[in-house]
């Protein structure tokens, strides 16, 4: 063979190569686990754009609500998603609200600990509780599914029991005077932005109350925290060596393992993770009731998980992504919202819920063979 046909067919080869393959800006869209619920988000928004627009849904104060319910719930779910791309399930994350609230509310309210001091002590609680479900799930090799759900009544009858031997009762009010003037509350009670709401209110841009005041008074604590998780979770998995450990500890825990991957830390730290968004959770809710409840956080496990599953991860692990479940906390809470503002009944919400993550699994799956098929 001459030298020409040689390089010919060298170049052939080079051409052949999948890592030097041409893929289309739709492919890498399709790919991407975020487009289902980035599509659902808008729809949502243009379904109740045209029957609730007239209602102040998507006015200040009532874009500023369905973005707070939505920011509590993308806390938790950002949490579970990073959890469930690792590989594993945590069914506790409803009663560790519960629990970390309880932990706030009894030693500031009586056994007279500075508010900051109950703070810290909810969230080294948090990191125990994440510890023990991640060490159990590491060392026994027991299905998380079913530890957590251990864990979850665990922890939900200690509240129960430690509150009614405690207080007599199964809420702990009278937080909200212990909140002016501490050095840690004001970052889980404090809306921000208040002069530009404020700016806005002196322009009439915005909705203002009979007394000239706006009635959209900042951006809630929840959204700020949401947002933040959001960025501080994408970089963590788009541009860390420790999510590429995550994506491949859910992908293939053996082949990690064999690689050098520290699976077992991960999973640990992902259950840290899932207690400590839990716990912070639960500090924007107490602070902002000014009480504690035993039964605060039930079932916001499952709507954290549905939430990731809407965005994108999968049952299965090794694959999702922290922004996708953000947008699934977002379809969530403006449906939530949407059904208040037109007078749905609200017990339609877990149907929509429930209707949801099937339409989700359904998609995602679909377009995951799509792509596999066109490579």
């Amino acid at each position: 063979m001459s030298e020409k046909s040689k390089s010919i067919e060298s170049k052939k080869e080079f051409s052949k190569d999948e890592r030097l393959k041409k893929i289309s800006v739709l492919k890498v869209l399709l790919n991407r686990p975020e487009l289902g619920a980035l599509g659902g988000s808008i729809l949502v928004f243009i379904f109740f754009g045209i029957i609730a627009g007239d209602t102040g849904m998507f006015s200040a104060y009532g874009t500023l609500n369905f973005l707070d319910v939505s920011a509590n719930l993308g806390i938790i779910a950002i949490a579970a998603a990073m959890l469930m791309i690792g590989g594993e399930f945590d069914l506790s994350i409803g009663s560790m609200i519960g629990f970390a609230g309880i932990c706030i509310a009894i030693p500031a309210i009586y056994w007279g600990w500075p508010l900051w001091t109950s703070i810290i002590f909810a969230f080294a609680m948090a990191v125990l509780v994440g510890y023990f479900n991640g060490i159990l799930v590491v060392r026994t090799g027991l299905p998380s599914f079913i530890v957590t759900l251990a864990m979850l009544f665990i922890l939900r009858g200690a509240t129960l029991a430690i509150t009614r031997l405690i207080t007599g009762r199964t809420q702990v009010p009278g937080l909200r005077v212990l909140i002016e003037n501490d050095p840690i509350a004001w970052i889980f009670a404090t809306d921000s932005f208040k002069w530009f709401f404020n700016w806005l209110g002196s322009k009439e841009l915005i909705e203002l109350r009979t007394d000239g005041t706006p009635l959209a008074t900042g951006i809630p604590p929840s959204v700020i925290w949401f947002v933040a998780l959001t960025i501080f979770a994408t970089w963590i998995l788009m541009k860390t060596r420790y999510g590429n450990w995550i994506f491949a500890s859910g992908g293939d825990k053996v082949g990690a393992t064999n690689v050098g991957v520290p699976v077992g830390r991960v999973k640990i730290s992902l259950f840290i993770g899932t207690a400590v968004a839990s716990t912070i959770f639960a500090c924007i809710q107490v602070l902002d009731a000014g009480s504690a409840d035993t039964m605060r956080g039930t079932l916001k496990e499952l709507e954290a998980i549905a939430a990731a599953v809407v965005g994108g991860c999968l049952l299965t692990g090794g694959y999702g992504s922290a922004i996708g479940a953000a947008f699934g906390a977002i379809i969530f809470g403006t449906v939530s919202m949407g059904i208040f503002y037109t007078d749905v009944d609200t017990d339609w919400f877990k149907v929509f819920l429930g209707a949801m993550m099937l339409i989700a699994v359904v998609f995602n799956n679909f377009i995951r063979k799509k792509v596999t098929e066109s490579k």
